[in-house]
């Protein structure tokens, strides 16, 4: 074969996102896209915070000279400063812009900080279900995902991870709040994984690393906190990007967090910047970079989000569906009536209703609705729902 079998195979794990799109084309010519009601994809559906085009439009004005130039790949300092400064008021630990390295998004934070840290074969200890591309960055830096279960709840099972933990684990990969599920890890259950690690380091005499990737930290509800993860353990990195809570997904901007207390500290500073450049990205989009420290407090008006989850959970209950309300984020992981949560997915494509199944998440038996849509489509889909759910009851 003329090109890698390799990514090939790649490209059919990754065949549900690409699925979708086939799908959604194909109704949407037949039917009219008005009528078909497309829930696939976590793609943000507010507009940003109009502050955001008066910080551009006063950056692109007083452009200085350079301003578009190369920078270290680490980025801006003043940017770095600014996170830093944002990070030490919401912590207990005091930031410094040397432990903030700007990314092209989160995406491009994982696959910095992996190919920092791992050696071939290491392992990667994931909770389920889980952001599929995981996998993908894992692999991308020569490592191996572990995937382990979490309870019914989607809380973090601690006993799974103690069980999968051996002397090739470099790392936990959590999300939080999670992608499927909405679920926000909580801080007992956060402590008592950063004690699980702390013993384990010890006994491997290395530090196993625990990488929290954070896009949804502001999409919460109900008076919901999202815990630190700095709080609750040495050796850690807080990885995340402004694509959802500035509806930024297109503009490719995030950045690594680095425990200030973490071990090996200043050789992990000059990887993570060195990975930075060696895997293509250099560094992270300067304009983005330079209107970052005017928005670190900002996001899209979240109740909005929350109104739609209400929505949207209020029909489907009404309807018969079973799940749990979701802490955060703008997903909905409801059970499939059926065990086979792809058929039942097929099932709802003939109410023009496209999601994506449990499986494709390492969550077997549930199905994925991104509700970051208009709420009109919401409302106008809940009858395919409900009839959909009438089939099987």
């Amino acid at each position: 074969m003329s090109v890698s079998e390799k990514m090939i195979n790649s490209l059919e794990k990754a065949s549900w996102v690409r699925k979708m799109f086939e799908e959604g084309a194909i109704r949407k010519e037949k039917y009219g896209p008005e009528n078909v009601f497309d829930f696939s994809l976590g793609n943000p559906n507010l507009d940003p915070p109009v502050r955001l085009n008066e910080v551009l439009k006063k950056l692109i004005s007083d452009d200085p000279s350079g301003i578009h130039g190369y920078m270290p790949n680490a980025g801006f300092l003043e940017t770095r400063t600014a996170v830093a400064k944002y990070l030490t008021d919401l912590n207990h630990h005091s930031f410094g812009p040397e432990d903030i390295v700007m990314t092209v998004g989160a995406a491009g934070a994982l696959n910095v900080l992996l190919k920092t840290i791992l050696n071939l074969g290491d392992e990667v200890i994931i909770p389920k279900p889980y952001f599929m591309e995981y996998d993908f960055y894992i692999d991308n830096n020569g490592g191996i995902p572990k995937t382990v279960s979490t309870h019914p709840d989607f809380s973090l099972d601690i006993s799974s991870i103690e069980n999968a933990i051996g002397s090739k684990t470099k790392a936990v990969l959590i999300n939080t709040p999670n992608n499927p599920t909405g679920k926000i890890y909580s801080k007992d259950r956060l402590d008592k994984l950063g004690g699980l690690l702390t013993r384990y380091s010890e006994k491997y005499g290395e530090p196993i690393y625990l990488i929290s990737d954070e896009p949804y930290s502001k999409i919460i509800y109900n008076g919901c906190i999202c815990p630190s993860i700095f709080d609750a353990y040495k050796e850690t990195f807080r990885v995340t990007s402004f694509s959802k809570d500035l509806s930024l997904a297109g503009e490719r901007i995030g950045y690594i967090a680095i425990n200030p207390i973490i071990s090996e500290k200043n050789t992990i500073i000059e990887l993570l910047s060195l990975c930075n450049r060696i895997l293509g990205y250099v560094n992270a989009p300067a304009l983005m970079q330079r209107a970052m420290p005017f928005l670190l407090s900002d996001s899209v008006d979240i109740s909005l989000y929350e109104h739609k989850r209400n929505i949207l959970s209020n029909g489907l209950k009404e309807a018969g569906y079973d799940f749990e309300l979701p802490d955060g984020t703008f997903y909905l992981f409801p059970k499939s009536p059926i065990p086979d949560d792809v058929a039942f997915v097929h099932a709802l494509q003939e109410e023009n209703i496209l999601t994506v199944p449990g499986s494709a998440f390492g969550g077997p038996g549930h199905f994925r609705i991104a509700y970051c849509v208009k709420d009109q489509t919401i409302k106008r889909a809940l009858f395919g729902f409900a009839r959909t759910m009438e089939k099987y009851k």
